[in-house]
């Protein structure tokens, strides 16, 4: 997905108190970094950050992680968290492939939001929940595994479902349409998944937890 560069965007989010920069030299020491031993959910590509900042605001037991590759897209998120007060989250400006560099063991749940779908076959291995992503989360999931995601694109959710219940997950909840699933859904909606919705596109979204 191409997205509007904005000039200076590096410069303006290291500005931010919320970016962690070298976030490589935290690794295995995140909940120094927040603090305390509550848990740590983290979500990859996190976009303008609507999804994670209304999260930190709605769990404050919870510390949350964006991790988002476009600094562009990281701008819209540090502008919102101007005058802001939430300590349990953080920002990481980087690639995901990049995470098992940057995490140990230590992360409790990770949300897939959205994520590029990149439905061309040669471009497979890019996506999120790829068999190659699935073995980097292997890496920095704490104990449990635990997977969210929610997406439009309804080629990535098959896909998914597919590729996770090969690796062994197991599904807590399906949904093929978010906002009006008969068993209502606690849900924090995206800035994507707010026009999806006023547009009357279904939402897909899964619940997915490793078999012990």
């Amino acid at each position: 997905m191409e997205y509007k560069k904005i000039k200076d965007a590096n410069i303006i989010i290291n500005k931010s108190s919320y970016l962690v920069t070298n976030p490589e030299n935290y690794k295995n020491k995140w909940h120094e970094v927040f603090g305390n031993n509550n848990p740590i959910h983290l979500e990859l590509g996190m976009g303008r950050g609507d999804f994670i900042i209304n999260m930190a605001m709605a769990y404050p037991k919870i510390n949350f992680i964006g991790l988002e590759i476009s600094d562009s897209q990281m701008v819209k998120a540090v502008e919102r968290l101007v005058n802001k007060k939430l300590p349990n989250l953080k920002l990481i400006n980087a690639d995901a492939i990049n995470i098992p560099n940057i995490f140990g063991k230590e992360i409790d749940t990770i949300y897939l939001t959205f994520s590029e779908p990149w439905p061309k076959k040669i471009d497979e291995k890019k996506r999120f929940t790829h068999v190659s992503f699935l073995k980097l989360y292997d890496r920095i999931f704490k104990r449990h595994k635990h997977i969210i995601l929610k997406t439009d694109n309804k080629g990535f959710f098959a896909y998914s479902l597919e590729t996770l219940s090969q690796y062994w997950y197991s599904f807590e909840r399906v949904s093929l349409d978010l906002h009006h699933n008969e068993i209502p859904i606690p849900n924090i909606m995206t800035d994507f998944e707010k026009r999806y919705y006023e547009e009357g596109r279904p939402i897909y979204y899964l619940d997915a937890v490793f078999k012990e």
